[in-house]
């Protein structure tokens, strides 16, 4: 599940968090429970709205009573050790979660965003799955009248020296990011009259990307003003 499961489910996230925790208890295997983008669910609270207000450099969220209920009866069913469920987290604030969640925590693993050369095969991955078998995955449950070809993409004079130089500017960047950015040089090149990916086009891109990541960490570092994104 994600963190992001619980809100929709309003007043129901209590009975199905009990509900779930007494089904593993029936499992002759147990029960691994992992929960991505765990701080939108486990994060350490405001008491108010009043306090949100007067503390916005703060991490700490407001929850709604329903899953503020709903942590509180997570908390409940992992206060003792239990041979039924193991609990993993996974989250990119670690410092947002509730101080109680992270006291349950036996063991942290800390995956670190991708070195030069881990970009490198992370650019070559998506440069495949992006450019080069782009318009060759269909889905064939829609009709053939409503299908919109894919023109094949042209391939030319992009060779791995111009990869590394991509993943030498591209530090700091996440796998999510690195494929958004090839998702935007696809989008460049069907936006081009031919077609055609080539040095030219894809430096322009990885640079255009790698300005508006330094612009964003900018915005963030920045104490005074106010941004509008």
């Amino acid at each position: 599940m994600t963190g992001g499961d619980v809100a929709p489910i309003g007043l129901q996230a209590v009975t199905k968090i009990h509900q779930l925790f007494d089904w593993s208890k029936k499992s002759r295997k147990g029960l691994l429970l992992f929960i991505d983008e765990a701080d939108a669910f486990l994060c350490e609270v405001l008491k108010s709205v009043f306090a949100l207000i007067f503390l916005e450099s703060e991490t700490r969220r407001y929850m709604s009573e329903a899953q503020r209920s709903a942590l509180n009866a997570l908390l409940f069913r992992t206060g003792d050790q239990s041979k039924d469920i193991v609990l993993a987290l996974a989250t990119n604030r670690p410092g947002d979660l509730d101080s109680a969640v992270s006291d349950r925590i036996d063991e942290v693993f800390e995956f670190p965003l991708p070195g030069e050369e881990e970009r490198f095969k992370l650019l070559k991955l998506y440069l495949d799955k992006y450019i080069s078998k782009a318009g060759e995955r269909k889905s064939s449950w829609i009709p053939s009248f409503f299908r919109k070809e894919q023109r094949k993409i042209e391939i030319k004079g992009l060779t791995d020296d111009i990869l590394r130089e991509a993943a030498a500017k591209t530090e700091n960047f996440s796998g999510r990011k690195i494929a958004k950015i090839m998702a935007s040089v696809q989008a460049a090149v069907y936006g081009s009259q031919d077609c055609l990916l080539d040095p030219n086009l894809f430096r322009e891109v990885i640079d255009y990307k790698v300005a508006k990541h330094q612009q964003r960490r900018n915005f963030a570092d920045a104490k005074d003003g106010s941004v509008c994104f």
